[in-house]
């Protein structure tokens, strides 16, 4: 246990969420794990208690500022690319109303980033079939309600936009999907908003807001 006498509890949350972030932005740990690692490098302790572990919405704020100073050039055109690739699943699975959350929708989306996309229908069965009709392999596997009531069933693939032709290209690595699979009801589950007002989930109308709020970044002319 850190000895309160030789540390500062905020010193420690900041640099654990500091090292996190690292984890995060460069390696693509979750949450949880970047957290536990990081506690681990900066205090060489296997356990915390609460009081000393910075908290989500800490880490992805540092997250930001990582991008912000060591990926200004790439991150954001891959955040567009992924938020194009929600989009056009999310008007493609239109009537079994997606919403997208995670990463890709708070804009701290990187390389290792996937869409993760929240399917509220009574039928999951249909979803399902539409992908099979679509000739997508898909996995099943499971993601933990938002809610924390259990897993949900999710479907899971990998997709290569067609914007992208070009594998050389920066971010043209194909882009895992992920279909977490709720029932209408589960819609109307209180989602709060984080410590700076940000949802945790949007549909089709606010990610269209997303990108037309950000301008497509040029790519160089070629000589």
């Amino acid at each position: 246990m850190v000895r309160k006498s030789h540390f500062d509890p905020q010193r420690v949350r900041e640099e654990i969420a500091i090292a996190a972030a690292r984890l995060i932005a460069e390696d693509g740990l979750d949450y949880s794990t970047a957290k536990r690692k990081a506690a681990r490098q900066i205090t060489g302790e296997a356990r915390l208690a609460g009081e000393w572990l910075p908290g989500n919405d800490q880490i992805e704020e540092e997250i930001r500022e990582y991008q912000a100073l060591f990926q200004s050039e790439s991150q954001p055109l891959l955040l567009r690319r992924l938020r194009e690739a929600a989009l056009d699943w999310m008007q493609r699975l239109a009537p079994f109303n997606p919403y997208l959350t995670g990463a890709v929708l708070s804009g701290t989306a990187g390389v290792h980033s996937d869409v993760h996309l929240q399917m509220f229908h009574d039928n999951s069965k249909e979803i399902a079939i539409y992908l099979l009709n679509a000739r997508i392999q898909y996995d099943v596997t499971e993601t933990r309600h938002f809610a924390g009531r259990g897993d949900v069933e999710t479907l899971s693939f990998l997709w290569r936009p067609a914007s992208t032709p070009n594998q050389t290209e920066p971010g043209a690595e194909p882009v895992g999907i992920h279909l977490a699979l709720y029932t209408t009801d589960d819609l109307r589950g209180a989602v709060r908003a984080n410590a700076r007002g940000r949802q945790a989930r949007a549909d089709a109308r606010a990610v269209q807001a997303l990108l037309d709020a950000s301008q497509p970044l040029a790519h160089p002319a070629s000589h």
